[in-house]
This record gives structure tokens, C-alpha cells and sequence, in this order.
């Protein structure tokens, strides 16, 4: 395999399904003393993801909106 004019680098089709390296999946470089691992870059977690669930009520949304005015 070679690195192209532009510093491309196809990945087989093999390896990129073995390790789910989809369309728009970020990746990264990362020097290693025996040369360079690419990998695959965490997911961040959205705010929403974060904090979803995180009440854990049984009350409808309009309710803890409401208790949380003061009303």
C-alpha cells in the first residue's frame, strides 16, 4: 500500500468492516515509538446523552417543570 500525492491511504475493505470504520467515523493518529497506530476517536457524549434519565420520576414532565418554578 502507498500514501498518495495527497496523503490518502485506502484501508482495505476487510479491515475497515472488521473494525466498523464507517463513512465520517473520526479517527486518529497516534505516535507509537515502533511507528504510527490509527484508531478510532472516542464518541463524546452529547449533553442530552448525559443528562438523560438522570430524575428517574414517574411524574409527567409538566410537573417537575411546575415543582421546580415554585408553583
Amino acid at each position: 500500500m502507498k500514501i498518495g500525492e495527497r496523503g490518502q491511504v485506502t484501508i482495505p475493505k476487510d479491515v475497515r468492516e472488521r473494525y466498523g470504520l464507517l463513512p465520517n467515523i473520526e479517527v486518529e493518529f497516534v505516535p507509537e515509538e515502533s511507528g504510527v497506530l490509527l484508531r478510532k476517536r472516542a464518541r463524546r457524549a452529547s449533553p442530552v446523552e448525559k443528562v438523560y434519565g438522570i430524575l428517574n420520576k414517574k411524574s409527567k414532565t409538566d410537573d417537575i417543570i411546575e415543582a421546580l418554578r415554585g408553583r
